[in-house]
């Protein structure tokens, strides 16, 4: 399949989420207050975000299952992420060729809001898993989930497929700044 995206790269995605990964099957997110895919670098704000979005994993059979995570590594704020990471979403046992909602939510939806500290990136990232039932059978609370993303596979056998990254900035301090102070990557 395609290499993997420059942007999961510049964004550090790669390096400080998860391990370097050749993408093996395609995702879409959509979110329907824009009415369009998010495509990795797409910049929004947290009004636009305030519903989970429509998760499609397009690859694999029904035999294929997979994890869905998103995350935000730049906790409490990019220039000092000390928290590292903070779940939005977990849903598992996707079935391949479908969406997110025909998985068990772990994690219920957070709205990616980031604090005064500005812009923050959020990642969406499948993992492929080679059984159902990916993770233990409990639902999650924010306290489990520091450092998750890169915990999960020490649990289950997975691996990474895919992954979109897309920038979430806080209306007052996106309004203020100028424009290129917004770019993270």
């Amino acid at each position: 399949m395609a290499k993997m995206s420059d942007a999961l790269v510049l964004g550090r995605v790669v390096g400080e989420v998860i391990d370097y990964f050749t993408p093996s099957v395609k995702m879409t997110v959509t979110y329907s207050s824009i009415k369009q895919q998010v495509y990795n670098g797409h910049e929004m704000f947290p009004s636009q975000v305030t519903q989970k979005p429509k998760v499609e994993v397009l690859g694999g059979d029904m035999r294929s299952f997979f994890t869905l995570i998103m995350t935000d590594p730049d906790v409490p704020g990019p220039s000092d992420p000390y928290l590292r990471e903070h779940l939005h979403w977990i849903v598992t046992d996707i079935p391949g060729t479908t969406d997110a909602s025909f998985g068990k939510q772990r994690f219920e939806y957070e709205i990616p809001r980031p604090n005064l500290l500005g812009t923050h990136r959020v990642v969406v990232l499948p993992l492929q898993a080679r059984t159902k039932t990916t993770t233990r059978d409990e639902v999650y609370t924010s306290s489990q989930v520091i450092g998750y993303t890169r915990k999960l596979p020490e649990e289950i056998p997975c691996l990474a497929v895919a992954a979109r990254l897309f920038q979430c900035h806080n209306r007052e301090t996106a309004l203020e700044a100028p424009a290129d102070a917004l770019r993270t990557v």
